[in-house]
């Protein structure tokens, strides 16, 4: 009993046995993330040979292996394991862990993942008392390792809470043990982490506060769409709750912790038994990205395989899938000219303000919405980001694309766009890095072990600008800036004043550790006609 306990208070969702669903519904149309849509020709994208990742307390049961699921095969595991070791038969099986499963590769017809021929590896951590956190690093660089280390992203929909960190009078200041391991995996294993975002007062807030990694909100219906920030997501701060709270559940230094929003209320889903029900909770947003992710990641093989232009082996890039993901978010519904680069909801928060509201939009130092973050996922705008392909900055660019780059430290890299940019037409711009967090590793076998530590070597200071390309200086052209000093994302979106050339300028403003830094930047605009 202590057992089941633990997992449905470590998890972050909770389920709901046999309620109706209504035949057909699911937030993969248009009213959620709209990934139906790849699924079907022309794109036919459904995740075919990407590898993706799973770590919980539980693992999903795998048909021909486990008891509970002899009856369903409905979700088609590549590989089930706990910790770092295979999986017994029988043991660790989780309904929770299932459902996070199926919502990301069910082969269900009415009820199908996001990539359901996606390769998923599943790692159960197990329950414990105490901290577990050294044990679910080992399990996150196992999953990362599988498919001959070729896994692009690993879902996280648990955490640990802070109140077992073993540090004195720990904060969410980044430097917790499984943070740390987090950010030196994404970057090592080059892997989307897609972590479940806290929720609730005394949640789970570790691996929340993690820099290179997506932390994924979750939406309900209203009016036919997901498109209002749900009750259950974590307050925010300036709430008397949030103030007592700063460090505890809130990440320190005013750090935004939320990336993305995806729909999570009521979601239907097929339980390990075969039956109907329905879950809720950040748990099953976040594997709603991870699923996404492999969408983009088949079609970017695709293009791979085809040598077509502007393709590279960059588009495997965490970074870049982090950039795309959060650029192509939806923020503001476009009344149908195009201004508001054609997006479909306009997302609120639980205060019924948008993000227009929002410090995220009047301070260019502040770059992600202390709710929303960009904006709520659009698998298939998502695509569209991604299919704009990558553009370098040695020539003009189109007012859409993305590229991964390096720049050097005091000095800026700049993108011209060939095309005018209409008269009030928003653009979206969305740049990222990485913090640098090494491994201290004792046996220098350059793998994680029990007991080992890492290192924060902090992060290098990046800016962003929109800037007139005809102005007669740089100062005096600024348009809209992204200048934060304590994130790893800078994040325009802003209106164009006038109809005109544009250009899109990263600065390296202070080196923390190495002279040289790795970015992903994507970019999207309204071009005049």
């Amino acid at each position: 009993m202590s057992k089941k306990l633990s997992l449905l208070i470590w998890g972050l969702g909770i389920s709901f046995c046999s309620l109706p669903v209504i035949a057909g519904e699911t937030p993969l149309n248009g009213s959620g993330i709209n990934a139906l849509k790849l699924h079907k020709f022309p794109y036919n994208l459904t995740g075919r040979k990407i590898a993706i990742g799973q770590v919980e307390i539980g693992r999903p049961g795998m048909f021909g292996w486990d008891k509970a699921v002899s009856k369903n095969r409905l979700i088609s595991l590549a590989g089930v394991f706990r910790r770092n070791q295979p999986a017994k038969s029988n043991s660790g099986v989780d309904n929770h862990a299932y459902n996070v499963a199926g919502i990301m590769v069910s082969r269900h017809k009415a009820f199908p993942g996001v990539a359901p021929h996606a390769k998923l590896y599943s790692s159960a951590v197990g329950s414990s008392k105490t901290s577990a956190q050294d044990r679910e690093c080992l399990s996150a660089q196992h999953i990362a390792l599988q498919n001959g280390g070729d896994v692009r992203a690993i879902n996280f929909s648990f955490g640990e809470p802070l109140n077992r960190d073993p540090r004195p009078d720990p904060l969410l200041d980044g430097n917790a043990l499984l943070t740390q391991c987090i950010d030196w995996s994404t970057r090592v294993h080059n892997v989307v982490y897609a972590i479940a975002g806290n929720q609730g007062k005394g949640g789970i807030s570790i691996p929340t506060d993690n820099y290179n990694g997506v932390n994924v909100a979750f939406s309900s219906l209203r009016g036919g769409m997901f498109q209002k920030l749900d009750v259950s997501n974590l307050a925010m701060i300036s709430e008397g709750f949030g103030r007592r709270l700063v460090g505890k559940e809130f990440n320190l230094g005013g750090r935004n912790g939320i990336g993305i929003v995806a729909p999570g209320n009521n979601i239907p889903v097929i339980k390990a038994n075969g039956r109907r029900g329905k879950v809720t909770g950040t748990s099953f947003a976040t594997p709603q990205v991870t699923g996404t992710i492999a969408l983009l990641q088949e079609f970017s093989d695709r293009q791979l395989r085809k040598k077509q232009p502007g393709w590279t082996i960059a588009a495997r890039r965490h970074e870049v899938m982090k950039a795309v993901l959060l650029n192509s978010t939806e923020k503001i519904k476009d009344s149908g000219d195009g201004l508001r680069l054609g997006m479909t909801r306009t997302l609120i928060d639980k205060q019924n303000k948008n993000w227009l509201d929002s410090d995220a939009y009047k301070n260019p130092k502040v770059p992600l919405n202390d709710q929303m973050g960009t904006g709520h996922l659009n698998a298939f705008r998502a695509y569209k980001q991604f299919s704009a392909r990558q553009w370098r900055s040695s020539q003009p660019v189109p007012v859409m694309g993305w590229d991964y780059h390096q720049v050097t430290a005091g000095n800026v890299t700049e993108y011209f766009l060939n095309k005018p940019l209409q008269k009030q037409s928003f653009v979206s711009i969305t740049l990222v890095w990485d913090r640098l967090v090494e491994l201290r590793d004792k046996n220098k076998n350059g793998q994680y072990d029990a007991g080992e530590i890492f290192r924060n070597r902090g992060l290098n200071n990046l800016d962003l600008y929109l800037i007139q390309a005809d102005a007669k200086n740089d100062q005096d052209g600024v348009v809209c800036s992204s200048v934060s000093f304590i994130d790893s994302v800078e994040h325009i979106f802003c209106p164009v004043p006038t109809t005109g050339k544009y250009k899109i300028r990263v600065h390296f403003q202070q080196q923390i550790n190495e002279p040289t830094q790795s970015y992903a930047l994507a970019w999207w605009g309204r071009g005049k006609e």
